[in-house]
């Protein structure tokens, strides 16, 4: 009991509760997946994390702030310059910044190409008082390349064909129904052709399955090089593939079809282990 009669009395509980609040908010500043940088009003660097300096690459001669290591302290103009060297369109993430900067009641979130291919996202939001006063701006930013590949990659399978490349079934349907759409609202021509490659059990029956595959990719090259950015090349299933042609008469799709049975049968399709072949089409 007189040993604890001795002990220094304990801090103000205010005091406690402050130390706990600032601890807790740098251990969640340290541990955010998330590059975050503060500034304040004046456009000085209030705070920011490790991350924020390894995703954007900062140099360490450009860390001259008030603490070791960090730009704390520093405007902020120091470190924009690292990060638009990082940026593929410099010029438009700057005008974007100013824009922010110039108007508090803004928030952003966008996605940024980085000249190393990587994919940031960027969030930006404001710092205000319970009064309403501007405080200054807090600067998110995340690397998002692995899942911009992850959607890309899943894209590719809900579209593509997966042996050819070109565009499967369900995604030219698609299509032809928007376009179908647009032709009738706007009164411009559509075709659609049907392509059939002849006699195509026999390349399977005589080579074998993955020469059927080999030459069934061979003939998309082919066709892909007669294939305007406007139109849509797809795969219906096993030899059967279509062509959709928007702004295109009948007497454009005649004569598309002509260039390309002309092109399929002078064009030796090679073998899967060796050899050619080749194929005519049938098209309607």
């Amino acid at each position: 009991r007189g040993s604890f009669a001795m002990d220094s009395p304990a801090p103000p509980a205010a005091l406690i509760d402050h130390e706990f609040q600032f601890s807790l908010v740098q251990a969640i500043h340290e541990a955010s997946p998330d590059g975050i940088l503060v500034v304040d009003d004046r456009g000085v660097i209030v705070s920011h994390n490790r991350r924020f300096v390894d995703l954007w690459n900062i140099p360490h001669e450009r860390l001259r702030g008030m603490q070791p290591a960090t730009a704390i302290g520093q405007d902020d103009e120091l470190i924009l310059a690292a990060v638009l060297d990082a940026v593929k369109d410099g010029a438009a993430f700057l005008a974007r910044v100013r824009e922010l900067y110039a108007n508090p009641q803004l928030d952003d979130r966008c996605e940024i190409e980085m000249k190393d291919g990587r994919t940031v996202e960027r969030h930006s939001t404001v710092l205000r008082g319970r009064d309403g006063q501007y405080f200054g701006r807090v600067w998110f930013f995340r690397d998002v390349t692995q899942q911009k590949r992850i959607e890309a990659a899943l894209q590719a399978l809900a579209c593509n064909d997966p042996l050819t490349g070109i565009a499967n079934r369900r995604h030219f349907f698609e299509q032809a129904h928007q376009e179908f759409a647009r032709a009738r609202r706007h009164r411009t021509p559509l075709c659609i052709t049907e392509v059939d490659i002849d006699h195509f059990k026999t390349v399977n029956d005589v080579h074998g399955h993955a020469a059927g595959d080999a030459v069934l990719k061979s003939f998309c090259g082919v066709a892909q090089r007669l294939i305007r950015e406007s139109e849509l090349f797809a795969r219906l299933g096993g030899e059967e593939f279509a062509v959709l042609l928007p702004d295109t008469p009948v007497d454009g799709a005649q004569r598309f079809a002509q260039r390309l049975c002309s092109a399929t049968a002078d064009t030796p399709l090679p073998l899967e282990g060796g050899g050619e072949v080749r194929c005519t089409v049938s098209i309607g």
